[in-house]
């Protein structure tokens, strides 16, 4: 990474963490610069404004659950096995990123609205990637059912910042647990 990747990641991760605690309109551009050890304004030099970070922050996190949720689904020899490994993969992405799970859910609006669209989009992709391999498990389930099905799968893990009451490895079992329950309760 080039040194101003290294700063642009900083002030991504940074901000999250910020934004998680106060809430996007809590934090400055000065609160975000200071915290990087940088003046506000230079935020100015990797985004065009604070809504643009934040954008760059939910598309990107969107992006990366979609394709590595991909990625697992191709190299998983059974529907099964695909499914076990994205509820894998989101756990551990739960565990690892609260603080943008909880910028996804209480920054929405904040959002411009091209960007709003975008992430929507690709939200959609990654619950029909769930669904794809619950219809694949369940023949008889229909689309809604397995979109509803996944939703619900991730509002169990995505719960992880208000329910993580236990270290992370024994959160992760327990949410793993639960969720491959959850998703197996129409097949049993």
């Amino acid at each position: 990474m080039t040194e101003t990747q290294t700063r642009r990641q900083q002030l991504l991760d940074t901000a999250a963490d910020l934004f998680a605690a106060r809430g996007f309109h809590g934090v400055s551009v000065a609160d975000l610069g200071a915290a990087c050890g940088i003046s506000g304004p230079a935020l100015y030099k990797h985004f065009p404004s604070k809504e643009a970070l934040l954008a760059e922050m939910l598309v990107a996190i969107s992006e990366r659950l979609l394709e590595e949720g991909q990625v697992r689904v191709a190299a998983a020899p059974s529907p099964g096995a695909a499914l076990a490994s994205l509820v894998d993969w989101h756990v551990d992405f739960a565990l690892r990123h609260r603080a943008l799970i909880v910028v996804q859910d209480r920054d929405w609006s904040s959002l411009p609205a091209e960007s709003r669209e975008q992430v929507r989009g690709l939200q959609r992709s990654y619950v029909d990637l769930w669904a794809a391999q619950l219809r694949l498990l369940d023949p008889g389930l229909d689309l809604a059912a397995a979109r509803a099905m996944a939703h619900a799968a991730f509002g169990l893990i995505n719960s992880t910042p208000h329910s993580g009451l236990l270290p992370d490895e024994e959160m992760r079992a327990v949410l793993t647990a639960m969720a491959l329950r959850a998703l197996s309760s129409r097949r049993t």
